[in-house]
């Protein structure tokens, strides 16, 4: 399938960020061809006016002037929020690249999120950034399931980057996300990778909007065992299961002494930041 590419000037690559854990965003691109079928990000075609298909466009930001870093002193920069900064195009444009070498200069700590392997070719840089995490997500090792998924780098290819980013004397998360109920089994995840993850990050699948019924009818039709339990979970908004696996997820990693952060009950963790942004006013 043809992916429509289209430059676009951008004033500013630095936006504030509601997200909890970052002061910042940078999102070098509009759109991702990875496609996820649970994306939350496809609330963008709201504010960008594009009628195709979520996965089906990608916008290239172009911004001539160069990054303000001087206001990120001291702060932290999440990449990206809305879009896979690794993205195929990425390859082509190097946008993030020119990113992240402006970001040499800034004395921030720096977050980068993605699904693809892509982020190997920019080790050279990464290694010169201070305070620096890479996380990269992975939810399954099944490969059938990640394919249905998304068209990012394989369950593999994830795998070999995190074990080389380490290598590179990189901090590296594997950023469990989203965990899809019954599916994700998060102990085989961290038994197949904790040699090589400083961290763990844990995110529950949200489902809203018009993806939530096609998520719906994925489980009805693969997993039809599970569509009981997916329907208490996102029909009668019943938080038991995530309260259950919060417990096992805290056991687990305290018993085995795995550094981890549960992003669960993310809206309630977004309201919390506001609530504290507005004291502070």
């Amino acid at each position: 399938m043809r992916i429509i590419e289209k430059e676009i000037v951008a004033k500013d690559l630095i936006t504030k960020s509601n997200l909890p854990a970052s002061d910042y965003v940078i999102n070098p691109y509009v759109g991702c061809s990875h496609a996820c079928k649970y994306c939350y990000a496809r609330f963008m075609k709201r504010f960008t006016g594009h009628t195709e298909e979520w996965g089906n466009f990608i916008d290239i930001k172009r911004c001539d002037k160069p990054m303000n870093v001087k206001k990120l002193y001291h702060k932290s920069v999440f990449i990206s929020s809305v879009t896979d900064c690794y993205n195929p195009f990425e390859e082509k444009y190097r946008i993030t690249r020119n990113v992240l070498k402006q970001l040499k200069e800034a004395d921030c700590s720096i977050t980068i999120s993605t699904k693809s392997a892509l982020i190997l070719r920019d080790i050279d840089i990464l290694k010169e950034l201070n305070h620096l995490k890479v996380a990269i997500s992975i939810n399954t090792l099944d490969n059938g399931f990640q394919k249905d998924m998304d068209n990012a780098s394989s369950i593999a290819q994830r795998i070999a980057a995190l074990k080389e980013l380490g290598k590179q004397g990189i901090y590296t998360v594997l950023f469990m996300s989203p965990i899809f109920p019954y599916i994700t089994e998060f102990k085989e995840i961290i038994e197949a990778t904790e040699g090589f993850v400083c961290e763990y990050w844990f995110e529950d699948l949200n489902l809203r909007g018009g993806y939530k019924q096609e998520i719906l009818s994925y489980i009805d039709e693969k997993y039809p065992q599970y569509l009981s339990g997916y329907r208490e979970i996102y029909n009668k908004k019943n938080l038991g299961y995530w309260k259950e696996l919060a417990s096992s997820i805290d056991s687990y990693c305290v018993e085995k002494n795995i550094k981890y952060t549960n992003y669960f009950y993310h809206s309630l963790l977004v309201a919390e930041k506001s609530r504290q942004m507005v004291k502070q006013v």
